[in-house]
């Protein structure tokens, strides 16, 4: 293996910053992408690198694009490293640079949408894997580089799909990386798991009338029930928070209101009224039947004709091991501790296509390498320094290198 001079270093360095720069301003954001020009973008960086490329598709409009650098032991189980082309809706009169523009302001940040969610890791899996080329390393598993659709929208057409076809199985996944988050203090947040995510809309029925009058059995009444429950649990949920310095918002469960809908006037009681809850539940530490029976209950208190219509009713999928038991964590923490980076594990707040992989028992790991940066996903004027986005591709350099020359102790 050789050394990059100085020269190649600066080289790739600009090399690497243009190509985010382009993929940045290509405008993939809800609703109705095109993700044509992702698609071409992606060819032209296989090309760049000499690797191949295979574009599937579980939705005709909605392409996945893997990139793949055969190891020399083929067979081996391989390393998917995630990313996914969509990025959220802007509001661009409420920022200061257009975000699909790239700018670079003079602190050397670069704005757009995506920087941090997430088409900088997906450049900085890109730009390591050609560093690491260029220097001659060779590694024992295959590399599969997986550029996904629609995981701002849950992934269905995308993810969550793919894992279930014979293309996905045929990858032979036994490790995947994918999107963390940026870490404002010196620590690098890595996620080992994920809450599941129920989104309840729960239909109040009454007996409808004159706003004038004292009705029993209203509408009304029974959401004020409901809402009494979630928030006085959500209080709990918060002081558990307080009361335990070292946990997250990733170790509580949270309940919060995001919709309210029903009524025709203000003068008339209406026939029903129906409440929409967002909920996140922790992966092991609560009972997921035991708190659908509660929820339960309090619609069975609340009145009669009480039900409930589920959005999205997510299973709990167990968190990846951090322990002997899983090698591919042990070349992890070895390999950050070698590059001197403080890991701090974490629970995600939100929802990733690591929990369509971690369903199907493949241990996934969300990281993200963004110190020291303030977390702006989904934010406006969302930005990533240059010097940040550098380092990333340096510490992948880092890390790929032995996770994919873990000892295939898994078989």
């Amino acid at each position: 293996m050789s050394s990059l001079t100085e020269t190649q270093k600066k080289e790739l360095d600009t090399l690497a910053v243009n190509n985010f720069r382009e993929y940045l301003k290509i405008p993939s954001v809800h609703p109705n992408i095109n993700y044509e020009p992702c698609v071409e973008f992606l060819k032209k960086q296989a090309t760049s690198l000499g690797l191949p490329v295979k574009i599937y598709h579980v939705k005709p409009t909605k392409p996945i694009v893997v990139i793949t650098w055969i190891g020399t032991q083929p067979n081996l189980p391989t390393i998917m490293l995630n990313s996914h082309m969509d990025v959220v809706p802007v509001f661009e009169d409420n920022w200061t640079h257009k975000p699909f523009a790239a700018d670079i302001d003079e602190q050397n940040n670069i704005y757009a949408r995506g920087t941090q969610d997430m088409k900088s890791v997906g450049i900085q899996y890109l730009e390591a894997v050609r560093r690491l080329k260029q220097q001659g390393v060779t590694l024992k598993r295959t590399i599969h580089l997986s550029f996904v659709p629609e995981e701002e929208v849950g992934g269905v057409d995308g993810m969550q799909q793919f894992v279930h076809t014979k293309d996905f199985q045929n990858l032979n996944v036994g490790l995947a990386l994918d999107e963390g988050m940026a870490s404002p203090s010196e620590e690098f947040i890595l996620f080992n798991g994920e809450r599941c995510i129920w989104h309840l809309h729960i239909h109040c029925p009454g007996n409808p009338g004159h706003g004038s009058l004292l009705l029993e059995n209203t509408a009304g009444e029974k959401v004020a029930y409901l809402l009494k429950k979630f928030y006085e649990f959500r209080n709990q949920e918060k002081q558990k928070l307080k009361d335990n310095p070292s946990w997250t918002i990733g170790d509580v469960t949270t309940v919060n209101l995001t919709q309210a809908r029903g009524g025709v006037q203000t003068n008339v009681i209406p026939p029903e009224l129906t409440i929409a809850i967002d909920c996140r539940i922790p992966p092991e530490s609560v009972d997921i039947k035991k708190w659908e029976e509660t929820i339960n209950q309090w619609c069975k208190e609340a009145g009669s004709g009480i039900w409930i219509e589920y959005e999205q009713k997510q299973p709990q999928v167990p968190s990846t091991k951090l322990d002997n038991s899983n090698p591919y964590w042990l070349a992890f923490k070895e390999a950050s501790d070698k590059l001197g980076i403080k890991l701090k594990i974490q629970i995600f707040p939100g929802g990733t296509d690591s929990r369509y992989v971690r369903a199907l028992g493949i241990p996934a790991l969300g990281f993200s390498p963004m110190n020291n940066t303030p977390v702006l996903l989904h934010d406006h004027d969302e930005y990533l320094g240059i010097n940040t986005f550098l380092k990333g591709i340096e510490i992948y350099c880092g890390i790929l290198p032995v996770l994919a020359n873990v000892e295939n102790r898994t078989g």
